[in-house]
């Protein structure tokens, strides 16, 4: 299982808030099967197979150009280990057992 944070940010709005499209963005995720998703204030963490996630950060980007939008900056880090599942939760259990 691999690990993407995506932060995506519609550029030349009418406003400096974009929530409203950043909202379009995660909502492509609801329905895809065989992902988990967690919103956070600067991205949102999805994790599952390398090639789901690859098609969620497509979707996610297309979403963003909502009305009025003619530029998406779509920024994307991927973690994939081979050697054992990674999770969410995993890799923040394993820092705050070290804190």
């Amino acid at each position: 299982m691999a690990m993407l944070e995506i932060s995506v940010v519609p550029v030349g709005t009418s406003s400096p808030s974009v929530s409203r499209f950043v909202a379009e963005a995660v909502r492509t995720l609801k329905d895809t099967r065989g992902v988990r998703y967690e919103l956070t204030p600067m991205g949102t963490v999805i994790e599952g197979e390398l090639d789901a996630l690859l098609e969620c950060a497509k979707k996610m980007h297309l979403a963003a150009f909502g009305p009025g939008v003619k530029r998406v900056v779509t920024t994307i880090k991927l973690d994939d280990r081979s050697d054992k599942p990674l999770t969410m939760g995993e890799k923040i259990s394993s820092v705050w057992s070290k804190l």
